[in-house]
């Protein structure tokens, strides 16, 4: 069986009420490849509670789904890099699904700092299990980059900076895979704030993650979102 583990900030674990894209790639993934060869791991399993400003609610819009994840509002590489050995060595996990870096690079860290705390990641993740697979999203610019240039040009640095990391660091026995974001990610149609995906988003985010492992390393197939959830 392989188990993955979703690790992100607060696109990845979402708030109250919502499906989230890790629901959505659960779902295409189970179809893809069926039950009982996949499973979905992590330290944590609760979504953020904006009225409580702290992450205690279990309100997904569909709860029936395995909930488990890496994932925290306001964290990013800065503050998964010395958690993610000890969730993967506890939870087994053989591949990690990572959309990090906007929070760093917003409230943090700078491009290079950033770089630097990925690398971290990508090491301390070895030393739990040296054969884990990590699947990579750049940053989306959010809608403050529309405004703010030095932002803007902080996340197209440290996406330069994350692909030459990944062509840096893959190694046959532990690979690391760069997704694409959708070219249709439009921030004013795919999220409810100019940050966070809505239902749209949500399928494009999984997709990004599905395509590239269908593409790369022929795990399960083409995104297909289920027709009851679209």
């Amino acid at each position: 069986m392989l188990r993955f583990m979703f690790v992100g900030d607060s696109q990845t674990i979402g708030s109250a009420g919502e499906h989230t894209w890790r629901h959505r790639f659960w779902c295409h993934l189970r179809t893809a490849c069926g039950d009982g060869t996949v499973a979905v791991v992590g330290p944590r399993e609760t979504l953020y509670d904006k009225t409580a400003d702290a992450p205690t609610s279990l309100a997904y819009a569909d709860p029936g789904f395995p909930r488990r994840h890496l994932a925290g509002w306001g964290e990013g590489w800065l503050h998964m890099a010395p958690v993610v050995a000890d969730a993967v060595r506890t939870c087994g996990a053989d591949v990690l699904l990572v959309n990090l870096g906007l929070i760093d690079l917003g409230f943090y860290t700078d491009a290079e700092q950033t770089a630097a705390n990925m690398r971290r990641f990508v090491t301390e993740a070895r030393t739990a299990n040296p054969a884990v697979r990590i699947v990579l999203l750049p940053v989306i610019p959010n809608i403050r980059a529309e405004t703010d240039v030095l932002f803007a040009a902080e996340v197209a640095h440290f996406n330069t900076l994350l692909a030459k990391a990944v062509a840096d660091l893959s190694e046959p026995r532990s690979p690391l895979l760069l997704a694409t974001v959708p070219d249709a990610y439009d921030i004013h149609h795919d999220t409810y704030d100019g940050t966070h995906p809505n239902a749209s988003g949500e399928h494009k985010v999984a997709a990004a993650f599905a395509d590239a492992l269908h593409q790369a390393w022929g795990l399960g197939g083409p995104y297909a979102p289920d027709p009851v959830l679209a």
